[in-house]
């Protein structure tokens, strides 16, 4: 028999999706701490006592806990969901290792590709010895910004999104704690999946390098509206073409971004360009004002390196996502390419197609 739900969750975090999570959770009941390494970002929340949400989602949640202690957040919380920058991942698991106990369940939210298997490759280095269960969500659950202190504004609550834990044999023990809470979680076949369905790596860094000029002059505009112009989308389509050619090698049929709005967003379209004008959770998004954006310190070297990467290991070309990063590189002076994570620091340098399949399925190199 499944498990009943969680009661007390901690997040870490203090964020877009950390907000709406606090809000949301504490909103059905839960009992929610938060941490963050800033107090800054944490004033307005300890000051309320609570968060506000707006939009598809109306109410104020509760929060139990605020906390730039780590070891206090997560003291007794079931769940502990890690809603960070993908490149703060391995400063949490740093930070995490040493107060974990066993039966904890950590998600990472979103783990953008190869957020878990760096996540646990990051504790085992730091000499965990509690039995935990560590998961990965393919996106965040919410389309959201913060509105103001302490509040924040949710545009959008995808249908579903996918989850799968490291080794996947924890996966269905990960919903079974999950979903009576949050039932839109659904279970992936395994963290590849989760990791190729980044979708965020589609979407977000090559946008802001073929707007580089826009950006840099202030004018502000809508990111998913003004910014995905038809010739951009044509170059989102390529990488994203790619991406699902990597997933092909691996025996996995991969959604198209294209299919992945239609199922989640209930979009509708002909063609990628057509499909983002008309997600009307993406309407009033503002894009970056300036180029110092996640979009690309995130989404580059955790999530186009790892794509290029793994294509080079399975023989697939990635043109596109190499054009990409190289411009980065140019643009911003910095070794992506060294910074990112690649199949050598994700424990999957030297593995044909099925010893990858059966390391991310029994967490052991087969």
């Amino acid at each position: 028999m499944a498990q009943e739900g969680f009661k007390r969750v901690a997040i870490l975090g203090a964020g877009n999706g950390a907000h709406a999570f606090a809000a949301h959770l504490g909103m059905l009941g839960k009992e929610v701490n938060i941490y963050n390494k800033f107090p800054e970002e944490l004033a307005a929340i300890k000051e309320k006592g609570a968060v506000e949400v707006e939009g598809v989602l109306e109410g104020v949640g509760p929060v139990n806990k605020v906390t730039t202690d780590i070891a206090e957040a997560v003291a007794g919380a079931e769940i502990i969901l890690v809603v960070v920058p993908a490149f703060v991942h391995r400063f949490m698991a740093q930070a995490l290792a040493p107060h974990l106990v066993d039966g904890q369940i950590i998600t990472i939210h979103p783990g953008r590709t190869g957020g878990v298997l760096e996540f646990a490759q990051v504790l085992k280095e730091s000499g965990l010895k509690a039995d935990v269960k560590i998961a990965e969500a393919q996106t965040l659950l919410y389309a959201c910004r913060i509105s103001g202190p302490a509040r924040v504004a949710v545009k959008g609550l995808k249908k579903e999104v996918a989850v799968a834990a490291f080794p996947a044999r924890d996966t269905q023990a990960v919903l079974d704690r999950l979903c009576p809470v949050l039932p839109q979680f659904k279970a992936a076949a395994n963290v590849l999946v989760t990791s190729l369905d980044n979708i965020g790596a589609i979407f977000h860094p090559t946008t802001v390098l073929l707007n580089t000029g826009r950006i840099e002059s202030k004018i502000p505009f809508k990111f998913y509206v003004d910014g995905m112009t038809e010739t951009v989308t044509k170059a989102l389509a390529k990488v994203d073409s790619e991406r699902v050619a990597i997933a092909r090698a691996l025996g996995i049929e991969m959604e198209s971004a294209a299919q992945w709005l239609r199922r989640v967003y209930g979009s509708e379209g002909e063609n990628l360009h057509q499909l983002l004008h008309n997600t009307k959770a993406y309407w009033d998004i503002a894009a970056p004002t300036s180029m110092q954006v996640r979009y690309v310190l995130e989404d580059i070297p955790t999530g186009l390196v790892p794509f290029a990467s793994l294509g080079e290991s399975l023989g697939v070309p990635t043109p596109a996502c190499r054009a990409m990063v190289d411009l980065a590189c140019i643009l911003y002076d910095r070794d992506f390419w060294a910074e990112g994570r690649t199949v050598a620091n994700l424990g999957l340098a030297g593995l044909n197609r099925e010893e990858m399949l059966h390391f991310v399925t029994e967490g052991f190199r087969g």
